[in-house]
């Protein structure tokens, strides 16, 4: 979203000044001082705050990403942030919702009568329920925020024990860990916070990360839902390798995927 005030505080000092175009200095402080108010803003929001070029952002944000100062996603930038930190339930579920919604539409239609599902706690994954009603299935999830979903819908549910984790309502431990060995299924589906080509999929919580690669491993097949903005991003504990799971995704450039494409099958859908 453009920041109006900033647009005009920046219109005012160019035409005060002047000046028809911002030093590069400058314009790396708009883009700084952007990202601190919103931490996140997109390509065309910092055109209009800039009056420069995409050309001329681009090479500005690769400058900013290579002091640390910023981390380049699809479309924009975001402040780089720790491998650990994990943002709560409610951030994740409104952040790419409309993209998350067909993501989830997509992942729900692979599922078929008479299978034993594994739905992880993922927010994405939160967006399958309404997909799920009827179904004649069985699900194990580690997903508190799935169960009264599930239960009014009729599904049969296993819930597995363990420590809830109060910023995600995700269940963890070691009793989570022992109950789920006892299942096998015929499809999992998992949230991730990133997806790299060289380090796979991962999470900020080792303890989620176990749960996911257990989880796979204990399934025939392994699904990724993961909207763009997950891509190029890296975090603490790795639950995959890329090539051990589909991906569902929004991200429609070719560029960008064809080097998961050449490891693993990849779903795109449109939004």
């Amino acid at each position: 979203m453009i920041d109006f005030e900033c647009v005009f505080f920046y219109y005012l000092v160019i035409n005060l000044l002047g000046v028809s175009q911002l030093l590069t200095a400058e314009r790396h402080q708009i883009i700084l001082d952007s990202l601190s108010k919103q931490g996140v803003i997109d390509l065309q929001a910092l055109v209009a705050l800039t009056s420069s070029s995409e050309s001329t952002i681009r090479r500005d944000l690769v400058n900013l990403e290579n002091q640390g100062l910023l981390k380049r996603i699809h479309g924009g930038a975001t402040l780089p942030h720790s491998k650990v930190d994990e943002p709560n339930l409610q951030d994740k579920s409104e952040k790419n919702l409309k993209e998350k919604q067909e993501i989830a539409k997509y992942a729900a239609s692979m599922i078929r009568d008479g299978e034993c599902i594994y739905l992880d706690a993922g927010s994405t994954v939160a967006q399958m329920m309404p997909y799920l009603t009827e179904k004649k299935i069985v699900i194990v999830t580690n997903g508190f925020m799935h169960i009264d979903h599930l239960t009014s819908a009729g599904i049969t549910t296993y819930f597995l024990g363990g420590l809830i984790k109060p910023n995600t309502r995700a269940v963890v431990g070691s009793v989570a860990q022992e109950s789920l060995k006892k299942y096998r299924f015929d499809r999992c589906f998992l949230g991730i916070n990133g997806v790299d080509l060289a380090f796979g999929y991962t999470t900020p919580d080792p303890e989620e990360g176990v749960l996911k690669s257990m989880a796979s491993r204990l399934s025939e097949k392994t699904y990724i839902l993961a909207d763009s903005s997950k891509f190029g991003e890296t975090f603490f504990s790795q639950v995959a390798d890329i090539e051990q799971a589909t991906i569902i995704t929004d991200l429609q450039e070719a560029e960008l995927l064809d080097p998961y494409r050449e490891k693993t099958d990849v779903k795109v859908v449109t939004t």
